[in-house]
């Protein structure tokens, strides 16, 4: 599996290309994408600007000499590479498995080419076997919790060493474990007009092109926009 995310990683690199602002992406198939760029920058000469989506990208870019600037401080990201927990044949997804999908979707949002590099593991019809993070503030949280809870959406708070994970921008996640989603528009819908809720992990017609690979090679999808 490793190797197969690796090859991926390293295919998406292949759309960087001099003088771009990229997004650098979060998770295990993006952390081999930031690897690549990192060799490229040293032993090619490529010269970009890389845009984080998360703290444990940015300490991971800046250990190999990327330079960095904030999303705040350029006027658009040319290309961002990101992994996807699930990736359905709509070009929907849930991303956030790593904790990310607030940065992850600011990024993204401000791309001309948002690129995904998964394994073939992670093409599902239709979307929710993996829970669905949801990033909420945590004043309020346990009223949220019960509201999903009332919905039947079975919530549970994402720990880590037990104690309740907190995101970079110091929020909770609620990850709702729904088995299908029938209409992800819809449920993006109704989380999007949730007070308290933050952002969730539904990437819904964001995508451009999912990078995957697989035991036959590697295979590039491109979304129809």
């Amino acid at each position: 599996m490793e190797a197969l995310k690796k090859q991926a990683g390293i295919k998406a690199a292949e759309f960087v290309q001099d003088g771009m602002i990229v997004g650098l992406g979060t998770g295990s198939t993006a952390y081999y994408f930031v690897e690549e760029i990192g060799r490229r920058i040293k032993e090619e000469g490529l010269s970009i600007t890389g845009v984080t989506t998360s703290s444990q990208t940015t300490k991971q870019a800046l250990g190999l000499g990327i330079p960095l600037k904030s999303i705040d401080d350029v006027d658009g990201v040319d290309v961002t590479v990101d992994g996807a927990d699930e990736v359905d044949p709509n070009f929907n997804g849930i991303k956030g498995g790593g904790g990310a999908l607030l940065m992850e979707k600011v990024v993204g949002m401000a791309t001309k080419d948002y690129i995904w590099v998964v394994d073939e593991s992670k093409l599902v019809d239709p979307l929710g076997s993996f829970k669905l993070p949801v990033e909420v503030v945590q004043y309020g949280s346990e009223r949220l919790f019960r509201l999903f809870s009332d919905k039947g959406y079975k919530p549970s708070f994402r720990e880590k060493d037990g104690l309740r994970f907190v995101t970079d921008m110091q929020n909770f996640i609620i990850d709702l474990d729904l088995g299908t989603i029938p209409d992800p528009e819809k449920l993006a819908d109704e989380l999007d007009h949730q007070v308290g809720v933050v952002e969730h992990g539904l990437f819904n017609g964001m995508v451009d092109k999912v990078i995957v690979a697989g035991q036959s090679g590697i295979q590039i999808l491109k979304a129809s926009k």
